[in-house]
């Protein structure tokens, strides 16, 4: 049994302006070794499709001290939930709010037509894992992340083999990457994000004649690299490597980063080792399915 509060009250968050949301996300997050500034979270809640219809909030009063922000898309096929933020001011801690905010707003989420929920967890934030454990929650997945200051990361400059060119390219050939993937993009990774704010990103590639056979996208503002694939048939011949030296060359960033990657596939880990951008830590992905 969970130690409710009686005086607290869990509501949508549709009526919530978003000042009053980030205001308490800094509190949630502000121990975080980075936090968001206002525009960063518009902008990285919009990417990942936020709906505050089904997010919910515990509030004392006016006062929102407990939330969960949620996502509405697609992933690997099936309509799902995304939790793309769950936060408690830090003096509502201890009390059980996160917790009863989403057994409160599990059967909303279950109405709403989506088949599954899904999120990702920092494996040493041990309190948080066992919350989502005992809520049914499996984990699918573990997922690394690298960051980097990006005047540190400085791949070895290597020439193209003849036949290859490096070029600009437009996102609306996202639909036909896939088949280079050695892993599904994680939620915030996916295409289906990224075409939600084209303009956030800029893409480029390794063609031989008309053939795309390497891509990486990033989006400048913030030095987030969220797809980087070359087709196995020409790994190892410095395609990766031109096409991360030239997002480099396009991020307007102090700080460049590569956020879930599957720790199943050494290849990337390597990979981004090799370019100089250090492994900060692991996530679990989780999956509630109902």
């Amino acid at each position: 049994m969970h130690n409710f509060i009686p005086m607290i009250a869990i509501k949508f968050l549709a009526d919530t302006s978003f000042d009053t949301l980030y205001e308490a996300w800094q509190d949630a997050f502000s121990e975080y070794e980075k936090t968001w500034t206002k525009d960063e979270m518009i902008r990285s809640q919009r990417r990942r499709g936020y709906s505050a219809e089904l997010s919910f909030g515990a509030f004392d009063g006016e006062s929102l001290v407990s939330f969960i922000c949620n996502c509405r898309g697609v992933f690997g096929g099936v309509s799902t939930i995304y939790d793309s933020g769950t936060g408690t001011i830090k003096s509502y801690r201890g009390q059980g709010l996160t917790a009863r905010v989403f057994w409160e707003s599990l059967p909303y989420l279950r109405l709403s037509g989506a088949q599954q929920y899904l999120l990702e967890v920092l494996q040493h934030n041990a309190a948080a894992v066992k919350v989502y454990t005992n809520a049914g929650f499996n984990v699918t997945r573990e997922l690394n992340y690298f960051v980097g200051e990006a005047a540190d990361v400085k791949p070895a400059a290597r020439t193209l083999p003849e036949g290859l060119r490096l070029h600009g390219v437009g996102l609306d050939n996202l639909e036909t990457v896939s088949a280079m993937w050695d892993f599904e993009p994680s939620w915030q990774n996916g295409i289906e994000c990224i075409q939600r704010n084209p303009g956030d990103f800029l893409m480029v590639g390794v063609s031989e004649g008309e053939r795309l056979v390497g891509y990486g996208i990033i989006e400048p503002e913030t030095g987030d690299v969220p797809q980087i694939a070359v087709n196995k048939v020409f790994r190892r011949r410095g395609v990766g490597n031109a096409i991360y030296c030239e997002l480099l060359k396009l991020c307007r960033s102090q700080t460049v980063k590569v956020i879930n990657t599957d720790v199943k596939c050494a290849g990337v880990t390597s990979f981004f080792e090799c370019m100089g951008m250090p492994l900060r830590g692991r996530q679990y992905e989780m999956m509630l399915r109902w």
